[in-house]
């Protein structure tokens, strides 16, 4: 019994966060001519680009990038983001790395 409530709250609290991050999906108007998405907003779109991939399947007026945007500051933050998928692809990299061809040259 005490499984199946962790399981609820689990699903529950996933459906929360997944609300929240949508509220900042690219495309969502909120950005003009007069006011562009910036660097900061291009790490976020980044950090939320698959939440957006799969919310663009439902609605067609999302996307993954922000069209009315500062321009190179915004792409410097969108594949920054991309690039790093908050960080785990170089930590793992390098251990990969290490582990891997210590044992060869030992």
């Amino acid at each position: 019994m005490k499984y199946k409530k962790k399981i609820v709250l689990l699903i529950i609290m996933s459906l929360v966060v997944m609300t929240l991050l949508s509220a900042c999906i690219p495309g969502d108007g909120k950005h003009t001519a007069d006011r562009p998405a910036g660097f900061f907003w291009g790490v976020w779109h980044g950090w939320i680009a698959p939440i957006s991939l799969i919310g663009g399947i439902f609605n067609k007026n999302l996307h993954v990038y922000e069209v009315m945007n500062k321009g190179w500051w915004y792409d410097l933050g969108f594949y920054m983001a991309i690039i790093s998928g908050f960080g785990g692809l170089s930590f793992a990299r390098k251990k990969i790395y290490k582990t891997s061809f210590r044992g060869n040259w030992e």
